[in-house]
């Protein structure tokens, strides 16, 4: 079942939807479309008590206000792009520097900012939007579609959808802070995390890869065997240092096709959470700058009190000519799935 409502209006004047998408045991998914924001996520705990586990706020004002990017999908490049310049068939683009020296999550006004199209299709939301050829820098008229399904084995699946009149770059993913000890609850710091990941790209000061590779054995960031993320977390460690702890993109074992891409599970109320993608990599970001928003439950989130994992390209990809393209011709179709599925332990 999927219902609608007014989650409230823009400042600019534009009314915005939230869609619940319930499932037949009355787990449900709370998404609206003032940047495709997962709101609400509720899923049973080991006792059978609904808990929400996805960070967020109470009204449409506070997602305006604070720009942490809870819950929405970032676009057209999430992450980062080195001094927001990049080539393409020969032509230096120019985009919003927003995040220290470089671009990050489309700009300021990135699709995490837009009021989308939204449609019900049966136990999905289709949102849908058309971001014109130099919307904060990017070439190409890009049409975009995002759907939300959530089934009721408790899976939440995220398909991306995207073609251009002209070539582009293209790297959507989902900015979700997780909480499986629920939201408001404390810290994950005491969640347990898997990453089948035998490497990960080294950042600079800034976040931003340096186009090297690194193994993940004997570090911190070797979450192959499954650890809780506070264990290494404190670790004197160039790489943790940079990031404030973890904001680093790991590369997925498994090759192309869908692969695992982690999972997570809270010792506090048996909620395991495993995400599979079609991506190459996972931004793992352990809530490192979350500095006091007040979220739902009205208590304020500081750090490490919920986590992301997004879904996407290598950040820095157009200045690392190595790394998987997020280049999409003319003529072409971008098609990418994620997935968290939800479970009890």
């Amino acid at each position: 079942m999927v219902t609608q409502e007014l989650f409230g209006t823009t400042r600019g004047g534009v009314p915005v939807y939230r869609f619940c998408i319930e499932n037949a045991s009355g787990a449900s998914v709370s998404v609206m479309n003032y940047g495709c924001t997962i709101q609400a996520i509720r899923v049973p705990d080991r006792n059978g008590t609904l808990t929400d586990v996805c960070l967020g706020y109470r009204t449409l004002a506070e997602y305006e206000q604070n720009n942490g990017y809870l819950g929405a999908v970032v676009g057209r490049h999430g992450n980062r792009i080195e001094k927001g310049i990049f080539q393409l068939n020969g032509t230096e683009y120019h985009l919003a520097v927003n995040d220290g020296p470089n671009h990050l999550h489309g700009g300021i006004c990135g699709f995490d900012k837009r009021v989308w199209d939204a449609s019900i299709e049966g136990q999905s939301v289709m949102f849908h939007r058309l971001s014109p050829d130099g919307e904060e820098g990017y070439p190409g008229n890009l049409d975009v579609r995002v759907t939300y399904t959530f089934t009721d084995d408790n899976r939440l699946l995220l398909q991306y959808r995207a073609e251009t009149d002209a070539d582009t770059v293209v790297n959507l993913t989902n900015h979700c802070y997780f909480n499986l000890s629920g939201e408001g609850k404390g810290t994950i710091r005491n969640h347990i995390l898997r990453i089948p990941a035998g490497s990960f790209t080294e950042n600079d000061a800034d976040c931003l890869p340096t186009g090297a590779v690194l193994s993940v054995e004997g570090t911190p960031f070797d979450f192959r065997g499954s650890k809780e993320i506070g264990r290494d977390m404190d670790v004197d460690c160039p790489q943790l240092r940079n990031g404030k702890g973890y904001d680093h993109n790991f590369i997925l074992d498994g090759g192309d096709g869908e692969k695992v891409a982690a999972e997570l599970y809270s010792p506090d109320t048996g909620i395991a959470m495993t995400v599979r993608t079609t991506m190459p990599g996972v931004q793992f970001y352990s809530g490192n700058v979350l500095d006091g928003p007040v979220g739902k439950s009205g208590v304020p989130y500081e750090t490490n009190m919920g986590l992301c994992l997004e879904t996407q390209y290598f950040p820095n990809a157009m200045s690392c000519p190595h790394f998987p393209s997020p280049v999409l011709h003319k003529g072409e179709l971008y098609a990418h799935d994620t997935s968290f599925t939800f479970s009890c332990k």
